[in-house]
């Protein structure tokens, strides 16, 4: 079948592509599109032609089968300069998504008009990649050049009102898109074919002195990223030297951002993270339909938990102790909530029946008829056992029963419940109606339908889901205190909170992991550690300068003493305080302290993350080397253009 069909109505061409699932711009897309427009070029009765898809979206990308391929001719940006050049007006009728080279192509039509739902953007920096067909030559002569550098560097899709507003579309269509479309042909018949946009003026150039901002701005955002600054390279290169110039060194900068180690990384935790919820032994099982969702426990995380459930749109149950306790949880919600109205994501009519969805109880009876429920209440195992206890009484058989602790044995939890086989972990991470990551938690009495079910679960939720065995912290906690053992250890051999701090923010993390644990609060893992002290081995080398912090009342941002000492607008400071008592630890155990350069500091962590990765591997924890990654980049801070611990450091071996 062809990918590419041309028909013919009324002397309007319909070019309409079909390549299943995105309708990606493949070889025969390619070459199908160039043999319409030589058709409808050489048709005299054809006066106008509309490209349109079938299926969910407009063009969505490039054919990742191609991805590493030699390029076959004709290449898409050969494409769109003969789409430019063709006698009779085209108009990209679009719906779904154009992205990408799919945006690209519809730069290349005369006009555009949009479904209202449709998003537009070239997010090709989220590979490692610039636009490389022209996206960063043509955008700046539709819209306005600071408007264009804001989709390019930061690669997210904009609206197609947003679309509208800014000059991208032509037209939105409120109806029937192909009706819209044959309609707005019709208003543009007896018009002269537009200027191709490489023969336009960029829109709004900005200064001298706003093109330096906006380059500090993006470095700043990018955090070691190199495309969002190739992005802005590109396009000033084509307003100051012009299209033809401008398209050439895009081409170039792109070919060699292709074969860059960031665009390898990027490439590989695009591919990782839409295949690691991908478990065989699920295939074919059905999950449980989901309409009720129970959350024990309604202070931050579980509040957080009910809000993405509700945007879900799932009817939520919040069980806590008390009346009080319930409305905190309830107030907490439609915190989270008015915060999305407020930024517009969603409506006050939308708001309204969301907060209507919610209810609250101190009644475990209340989940009679929950389909699935997440306990995030306090780590503590006695605490734990009750709750389940209650739910195997007051839930219906086949509900779905899961815990969102961040270190307790799930399986210790299972053996106080009826029908074990569906009781799951659900890791949640803070807060957990922004944060992407799920671990999806294995006990060893689960079975396939509740493991399916929670997978859905986190589908719905917009999450990206792990799948994991029970151990002490899962993955990513798990490596998070392997790394920050050895950051303590250095701490007594030599380096400072602060230095080691800088050193990870250098190699691309949003902050360090002592400015983390101050964000987090440092009572969270003083309490860990103190569960933990019973089993430790006296062997084994013990880092107390945490103990010591909150044993001095020094909890983290909370109380504006942690690690750092912080001002009274929150900002961090080095607390020589903590230097001292830092350097006395030393002292105190006889370690003579060295200096340790920021490159000494990151092949520890990541050696760190590396060695206890291949433990979590070998203990099949893990599925993959790519589950430990995604969970890294998406829990931790990892920065994503390295691709994460065990891919960056696989390139030793």
């Amino acid at each position: 079948m062809s990918t590419v069909r041309l028909t013919i109505e009324n002397a309007i061409a319909f070019i309409t592509i079909n390549n299943p699932p995105i309708n990606a711009t493949s070889h025969s897309v390619r070459s199908g599109l160039v043999d319409a427009l030589d058709q409808i070029d050489g048709t005299d009765d054809i006066r106008a032609a509309i490209l349109i898809c079938e299926g969910k979206t407009f063009i969505a990308g490039a054919d990742v089968s191609e991805f590493g391929q030699p390029p076959k001719p004709p290449i898409l940006p050969d494409v769109i300069k003969r789409l430019e050049a063709t006698t009779k007006p085209v108009i990209a009728a679009i719906h779904g998504h154009a992205l990408g080279g799919g945006l690209e192509v519809a730069l290349g039509c005369h006009y555009r008009i949009a479904d209202s739902k449709a998003k537009l953007g070239l997010p090709e920096v989220n590979l490692g990649l610039i636009p490389g067909a022209g996206g960063t030559i043509r955008l700046p002569r539709l819209v306005p050049v600071t408007e264009a550098i804001s989709m390019i560097t930061s690669g997210k899709p904009v609206s197609a009102t947003k679309a509208n507003e800014i000059g991208l579309l032509d037209a939105i269509a409120h109806g029937v898109l192909i009706d819209a479309a044959g309609d707005f042909a019709q208003t543009i018949l007896d018009r002269e074919v537009p200027k191709p946009l490489l023969r336009r003026d960029p829109v709004s150039v900005p200064s001298t002195d706003e093109w330096d901002d906006i380059t500090v701005a993006t470095k700043k955002k990018a955090r070691g990223q190199a495309a969002p600054l190739a992005a802005i390279s590109a396009i000033r290169a084509g307003i100051d030297e012009g299209p033809d110039a401008g398209l050439a060194f895009e081409r170039e900068k792109f070919i060699e951002l292709r074969d860059s180690d960031q665009s390898k990384a990027l490439r590989h935790i695009f591919f990782a993270e839409r295949s690691v919820a991908k478990l065989p032994e699920l295939k074919g099982v059905a999950p449980n339909p989901l309409h009720q969702i129970g959350v024990i426990g309604g202070g931050i995380m579980g509040a957080g938990i009910a809000t993405a459930s509700l945007l879900a749109g799932y009817d939520v149950t919040i069980i806590e102790r008390d009346d009080a306790a319930c409305a905190n949880g309830r107030a907490t919600v439609e915190k989270h909530l008015s915060g999305s109205l407020k930024r517009g994501l969603i409506s006050q009519d939308r708001f309204d029946a969301l907060m209507a969805s919610l209810t609250t109880s101190t009644d475990y009876a209340a989940l009679a008829n929950a389909d699935l429920v997440v306990e995030a209440v306090f780590e503590d195992m006695a605490v734990k056992h009750d709750v389940f206890g209650k739910l195997s009484l007051h839930c219906k058989a086949d509900a779905v029963l899961a815990s969102n602790t961040s270190y307790l044995d799930i399986n210790e939890i299972v053996s106080r419940c009826i029908n074990p086989k569906r009781v799951i972990g659900l890791h949640f991470f803070s807060p957990a109606h922004i944060m992407k990551l799920l671990e999806v938690v294995r006990t060893d009495k689960a079975d396939a339908k509740s493991l399916a079910t929670a997978f859905d679960f986190a589908r719905a939720l917009g999450k990206i889901a792990v799948p994991c065995g029970v151990c002490d912290g899962f993955i990513g906690n798990r490596i998070m205190s392997a790394y920050r053992k050895h950051c303590e250890y250095m701490l007594e051999d030599g380096a400072l909170p602060h230095q080691i701090d800088a050193a990870m923010v250098e190699f691309g993390f949003p902050m360090g992991l002592f400015a983390m644990q101050d964000m987090a609060g440092l009572e969270i893992s003083w309490a860990t550690r103190k569960r933990l002290a019973p089993f430790r081995d006296p062997a084994e080398r013990y880092v107390a300068l945490g103990d010591y912090l909150c044993e001095m009342d020094r909890f983290g941002k909370k109380n504006g003493l942690g690690w750092y000492r912080y001002d009274e607008n929150g900002k961090a400071q080095p607390d020589p305080e903590v230097d001292a008592l830092v350097i006395a630890e030393s002292e105190k155990k006889g370690i003579t302290r060295r200096d340790f350069t920021s490159a000494e500091i990151m092949d520890v962590i990541l050696t760190a993350m590396r060695n206890e990765g291949d433990k979590i591997l070998s203990e099949g924890i893990a599925n993959g080397a790519d589950a430990i990654d995604v969970v890294m980049i998406n829990g931790y801070g990892f920065p994503r253009h390295k691709g994460g611990p065990m891919f960056m450091t696989a390139k030793k071996d």
